[in-house]
């Protein structure tokens, strides 16, 4: 019994030291966020995505950061070089950073967009970050630590109880899957915010009653899944689920979702056949 409740304190210890070093390494990225939005050169990729020098300066800086205190951990980014490696993770702890989620709303000066930081243990999200330009804060937490912006907690049922009926899409969208979804959009108020982070953050906040994303990558909703976890919203995968992550790859699939409430999560189901 000693020895597990050793195990257990040393297992928060860890946890705790990293949530520490993640939330100091994006807020050392604040500065220089700011001071390239809407000014950073870009170009475009393979996959029709927008990219700027300062995503790739963020993903090194902040990669600098944790494996400079945590060299054991794997650490994994969208903008990773080369672009086509494939990495087995190994370690208990891995990082997954999307360095600027947004980045075609970010390079054209509109304010939302997003620095995305997830921990995870054994390939699951444990803990989250999303430094949210938009309102200048941070919203953190995870899953038995509750959800956080700028470390006050915040109350996902209050603000649900005031928001409106709200559905977040991302566009374009295949045909079948709209037609599917067709029968919300007489119904819901629809965002569509150009960040998969943020918009699944939203929900997690209680904004958003939901979302649905069919081009959604591990990166861009990793820190958003562990504030799922944190405010007991549900993420359902259309087909098979990212977590535990096993593999990373810059080229890897996309990991179509929906959720919200149990409501909602009712709806989406009934609509899209996966009941």
């Amino acid at each position: 019994m000693n020895g597990n409740r050793q195990a257990q304190a040393r297992h928060a210890t860890e946890l705790r030291q990293r949530i520490n070093a993640g939330r100091e390494a994006v807020k050392s990225q604040i500065g220089f966020f700011t001071r390239q939005f809407g000014e950073v050169p870009s170009e475009w990729k393979a996959d029709d995505t927008r990219v700027t020098f300062a995503d790739f300066a963020i993903s090194e800086q902040v990669a600098m950061r944790l494996r400079r205190d945590f060299p054991q951990d794997d650490f994994c980014s969208e903008e990773s070089a080369p672009m086509n490696e494939d990495q087995a993770l190994e370690a208990p702890f891995a990082w997954v950073l999307d360095p600027i989620d947004g980045t075609n709303n970010y390079a054209l000066g509109f304010p939302v967009c997003a620095v995305s930081l997830a921990l995870l243990y054994e390939g699951e999200p444990v803990y989250g970050f999303l430094y949210e330009h938009v309102t200048g804060s941070i919203l953190e937490g995870g899953a038995g630590y509750g959800l956080f912006r700028d470390r006050k907690r915040l109350d996902r049922d209050a603000l649900a109880a005031e928001a409106q009926t709200m559905l977040g899409l991302h566009f374009p969208m295949p045909t079948e899957q709209l037609r599917a979804l067709e029968p919300l959009l007489s119904r819901y108020r629809v965002r569509c915010l150009g960040s998969g982070a943020l918009a699944l953050s939203q929900v997690a906040t209680g904004y958003l009653s939901g979302a649905v994303d069919f081009r959604v990558k591990v990166w861009d909703l990793g820190a958003a899944y562990a504030l799922c976890g944190a405010s007991g919203v549900q993420v359902q995968f259309i087909g098979a689920s990212p977590f535990p992550l096993k593999r990373f790859n810059p080229q890897m699939e996309f990991c179509p979702y929906y959720a919200g409430t149990e409501a909602f999560l009712r709806e989406i189901e009934f609509c899209l056949g996966e009941g």
